[in-house]
């Protein structure tokens, strides 16, 4: 790795010494920890019905909020990491993740209720770290070899998530004592292993980590922080409540949407006219950059459309365990480990848009087959697809990401970092909902009559099988949309690697669509 990245030995902002690569080390095993926690529970949702006497709809939420609450402090940490020293700001962060995994591993199966608190807190630290880690890698890496740290710095963006399912499945497949405590096999397990090494992470940080990033004395906008939050997060809000409540539903589901639509637009024209904004949407005049941040939201569209739905396909219709479920998307998340490092070295020698048409294109190929799965579809067959989709997961992402904040001058990399997982987060959080809302509706409208169970139980069985895959063959013809348009958006992406734009001095030079800057 030091061969890669240059010496490792560096100076942070007070002129002190820090080893790089150590830092960076903690910073991606911090976030790691953080971000497995978006999908490890994909697979025990049959188990979280159970236990705590729930719908699909309502066990997805588990999900849905974990990604509201993420989307709603994204933005936020762009003023976070001009305001707080980037030591103090990672253990803040970290210190949010570990709580709020602690709440949820020890919430009471009566009240769900405090295990989603526990979900909303937990995202709220990886909110703040995971744009944080985007930026200190931009800071801390000479431009020319960005690419392959960006590409590690992919392994947490999405391999964590990759793997989240297969975790979970082995997780919740034991019957034995670990360290004499817990139960292998209680989902209350799942939160075991994020939580020990946050705690790690968080007592090392201030011995480890460096200040890298400047601060200045940013004075709060308290109502674009207001507004951040309204918009954002009703705007979320109404999403998370379509699984349940159906779109009709004006009270719960039409009115938070339009009125998070309308509270946003406030945002943005606030932020549009602020000498000192909270949020500077300046990153987005830059074409490269705006187009980058579409193709990775439609990239997260597409990865979470067949993520969050995959593994309830397999237990509920092939009647697999959360274990043998997990098992078969593991060489997928093996490939995401193996292909980001390697599509970020790539990107050095031939840029993202040749990447990312190629990968938009595998991910299209691999996702069709989706569409007509049955109750026999071979597992084998499951696992190459899925195994296609994430090597073409893993030349998507971190070249456009990458791509994208060179395009920005240095000093607007946090603002561009927060930006552009914002977008990623808001997608994430609207594609989980929407495929919820279908399937369950899909599912409902189209299963057999009750009274069916006990006239004829056989073909009652048949029937609700066929209309399970009928909900999951239009949850996945989504996901396989968002594939094809990538490969369009794709086509707009700049030619080659783009050079990293030097500091832009305010209202004296302008940026150019590239990224690059003319007087």
């Amino acid at each position: 790795m030091p061969e890669l990245m240059g010496k490792d030995y560096s100076k942070d902002i007070h002129g002190n010494h820090y080893f790089r690569n150590v830092m960076f080390a903690m910073i991606l095993i911090g976030t790691f920890a953080g971000m497995l926690g978006q999908t490890f529970l994909s697979t025990a949702y049959p188990t979280l019905m159970d236990k705590f006497n729930i719908s699909l709809s309502t066990a997805q939420g588990a999900t849905t909020w974990y990604l509201l609450a993420n989307g709603i402090m994204v933005p936020v940490s762009a003023y976070l990491t001009t305001k707080i020293p980037t030591r103090w700001l990672f253990m803040i962060a970290y210190g949010f993740t570990a709580a709020g995994t602690l709440i949820a591993m020890v919430a009471p199966t009566s009240n769900y209720n405090i295990f989603l608190l526990g979900r909303v807190v937990m995202a709220m630290g990886v909110g703040i770290s995971l744009p944080l880690m985007m930026t200190v890698i931009t800071n801390i890496f000479p431009p020319e070899k960005i690419g392959v740290p960006m590409g590690m710095g992919g392994l947490v963006i999405g391999l964590a998530p990759a793997i989240g399912p297969t975790y979970g499945g082995w997780i919740l497949s034991g019957n034995t004592k670990f360290l004499g405590i817990l139960q292998l096999g209680d989902w209350r397990t799942l939160f075991l292993a994020p939580f020990v090494l946050l705690i790690i992470v968080t007592v090392l940080t201030p011995f480890l980590m460096a200040d890298v990033l400047p601060n200045r004395n940013m004075k709060l906008d308290f109502i674009s922080l207001l507004e951040s939050l309204l918009g954002f997060g009703l705007f979320l809000y109404g999403f998370t409540n379509v699984g349940n409540e159906g779109w009709g539903d004006a009270q719960s589901v039409i009115a938070p949407i339009i009125i998070g639509l309308v509270i946003i637009a406030f945002f943005i024209r606030r932020q549009l006219h602020m000498a000192d904004p909270f949020l500077d949407l300046y990153v987005f005049k830059i074409k490269q950059f705006t187009v980058t941040t579409i193709a990775a939201a439609i990239n997260t569209m597409a990865m979470m459309g067949v993520e969050m739905m995959l593994p309830t396909y397999i237990q509920n219709v092939h009647g697999l365990t959360a274990l043998q479920s997990g098992l078969l998307l593991l060489p997928g998340s093996v490939m995401m480990a193996l292909m980001s490092p390697i599509a970020g070295g790539i990107y050095d020698k031939f840029g993202a848009k040749k990447l990312s048409f190629i990968g938009f294109i595998l991910l299209a190929i691999g996702t069709l087959p989706y569409l007509f799965l049955t109750a026999t579809t071979p597992e084998a067959f499951i696992t190459i697809t899925y195994w296609v989709r994430f090597v073409a997961i893993g030349l998507i992402m971190m070249p456009l990401i990458t791509s994208g904040m060179n395009a920005l001058p240095v000093e607007k990399s946090a603002q561009g970092s927060a930006s552009n997982n914002t977008v990623r987060m808001i997608a994430s959080s609207v594609v989980v909902a929407i495929l919820a809302s279908v399937t369950t509706n899909v599912i409902n409208s189209t299963k057999p009559a009750h009274h069916l169970s006990t006239t004829n139980p056989l073909q009652y069985a048949d029937k609700m099988i066929q209309a399970s895959l009928n909900g999951f063959h239009v949850s996945f013809g989504i996901a396989f949309g968002f594939a094809v348009l990538g490969i369009f958006v794709a086509l707009f992406l700049h030619k080659g690697k783009v050079a990293p734009a030097p500091v832009r001095e305010a209202n004296k030079q302008e940026v150019t669509e590239e990224g690059g800057q003319k007087s």
